[in-house]
């Protein structure tokens, strides 16, 4: 039998999306289990990993795990802790590009400037935390299908973020 068809699809061992902790599969199962997190399931159909005490969905691009969220809040929370994280390197965020499968998902969530006001057109006025928001291009006439499983991309420029509004969140 080979030693490789007794593991689930992505191996001995993975990384705990939650912790990062190494954790190892249970073999002859589709299983990940984490002492701290419980059980992952690899789907072999859609390549996903599946925390079953939450039902949260992971896909795997480069190495690193990326949660599918099924609710604004998930990636809005997401975007908010990146923009943190730059914000203590010394960066700040220039625009937040969103994969294209959450447009419908995040419309309603997205800060708009009034068209007549502004003099631009309603979809180049959309935001999020202050920042200007663009999806990503469409993963079937991109080339790039990375979008397929990263949320969102976050453009950034050395430097201290200047009055953006995700400052204020949690005053």
């Amino acid at each position: 039998m080979n030693p490789g068809l007794q593991y689930p699809m992505f191996g001995p061992e993975i990384q705990c999306p939650h912790c990062r902790q190494t954790i190892p599969a249970l073999t002859l199962t589709d299983t990940y289990l984490c002492p701290r997190h419980g059980a992952f399931e690899a789907n072999p159909k859609n390549g996903e990993l599946i925390h079953l005490q939450s039902g949260r969905h992971w896909r795997r691009w480069n190495n690193e795990w990326y949660r599918q969220h099924t609710h604004p809040d998930g990636i809005r929370f997401e975007i908010h802790e990146a923009l943190d994280k730059l914000y203590t390197q010394g960066f700040r965020a220039t625009r937040v590009i969103i994969a294209r499968r959450y447009q419908e998902l995040m419309s309603g969530y997205l800060e708009r400037s009034t068209p007549w006001r502004s003099g631009q057109p309603e979809a180049a006025a959309a935001r999020l935390y202050g920042l200007p928001v663009e999806f990503s291009p469409d993963t079937e006439t991109s080339e790039d299908d990375c979008w397929e499983v990263i949320n969102f991309d976050l453009e950034k420029e050395p430097g201290v973020p200047v009055r953006y509004p995700y400052f204020r969140l949690f005053e």
